[in-house]
């Protein structure tokens, strides 16, 4: 690479390492303002909150790169543009193809990191934090369980209360549960509870429950039942586990499926190496010849606009995948296709005249 390309390829690079590390910034406080909101460290505790935080940060990172890149090229190559040093390159024989060719060589490298991160690191960071998140959310989560108080819960019609409590191992002492559901009411009673940690095998949390008894009291007539046991497994719901499920299945798996959903998540996990590309050949687009034309505010809020209307597509593109409204051809590459022919005509009509 020549060094007015490096100098080039510079002015985008440094905006966007700085872009790129004040989004993980935001995205990583707002979730853990959120999950502290949704009191996840009484159930999880600091460690894995944190774990949690840079998870969810991790799963991001595939609409966060390309949103830095496109940002990054309209500021660095507006700066450029603004000093008019595109108009100094251009005497000196630089064309607008040439300034197209150092993005796609800044582009591309980091299009395939995006489409590594949503293919390989993106569906094992959602299966660990599926885990988390079981654990979490789960209604029955003993460890934010203290000895001697009732814990209730409106939407599920829960009660629970533990008399006594091990921290040492978790284990729980003289348990107490009563559920009411539609057509009867169960109180479980044991004398010991532990509460196992989800695996992959098992992502569902539950409870391992020790000498006790199981009354189940029905609405109508005097039916009743009583149910004495040594040992039970009680499985605590969490439909959210299974499903989105998909989202944390290996790609090798999504590509030997036939369900749409599946096929509109692995499409969507290949197609952001092109849509990184794309934002960024789009931003270039956004530049001005004359620093005399130049309305950075207005440049500016077109930018975003073009950048929403682009997600909010390809997000409705994977949502009529799933749905079946359109098949696995052309799926969600539509989009990208449209996008590409639209880049093409403008390159032609007016990308020489825009550089000039």
């Amino acid at each position: 690479m020549k060094l007015i390309d490096r100098y080039i390829a510079r002015e985008i690079m440094l905006p966007f390492t700085v872009v790129i590390l004040i989004l993980i910034g935001l995205f990583a406080s707002f979730s853990s303002a959120r999950l502290l909101a949704g009191a996840v460290t009484e159930s999880l505790g600091i460690a894995a909150l944190i774990k949690l935080v840079l998870l969810k940060t991790v799963i991001a990172l595939e609409v966060l790169i390309p949103i830095a890149l496109y940002i990054s090229i309209i500021i660095g190559l507006g700066r450029l543009n603004k000093d008019q040093e595109l108009s100094v390159m251009r005497s000196s024989g630089i064309s607008g193809e040439r300034i197209v060719f150092v993005v796609l060589a800044v582009a591309i490298p980091v299009g395939v990191l995006s489409g590594t991160l949503s293919i390989y690191v993106r569906p094992w960071a959602y299966a660990e934090s599926y885990l988390l998140d079981a654990q979490a959310e789960a209604d029955l989560n003993t460890n934010r369980f203290q000895a001697g108080r009732f814990y209730g819960s409106e939407k599920t019609g829960r009660v629970v209360y533990v008399r006594s409590k091990d921290e040492t191992d978790k284990q729980m002492h003289q348990i107490f549960h009563f559920i009411k559901k539609i057509d009867h009411s169960e109180i479980v009673i044991a004398k010991r509870a532990q509460q196992t940690q989800p695996t992959e095998l098992e992502p569902r949390p539950h409870i391992i429950l020790s000498e006790g008894v199981v009354y189940q009291l029905t609405r109508v007539g005097n039916i009743d039942d009583k149910i004495r046991f040594e040992k039970m497994i009680y499985f605590i719901d969490n439909d959210f586990v299974m499903n989105y499920r998909r989202k944390s299945a290996a790609t090798r798996t999504l590509w030997e499926s036939d369900q749409p959903r599946d096929i509109a998540e692995l499409q969507w996990r290949i197609s952001r190496p092109l849509g990184t590309i794309l934002l960024a050949l789009i931003a270039v687009t956004f530049i001005r010849s004359t620093p005399r034309h130049d309305k950075t505010e207005r440049t500016y809020l077109w930018a975003a606009l073009v950048f929403a209307a682009y997600y909010n597509l390809s997000g409705l593109a994977k949502t009529w995948v799933e749905q079946g409204a359109i098949g696995s051809i052309p799926g969600v590459w539509w989009l990208d296709a449209a996008m590409i022919l639209m880049l093409a005509v403008y390159a032609r009509i007016g990308l020489k005249r825009q550089m000039r």
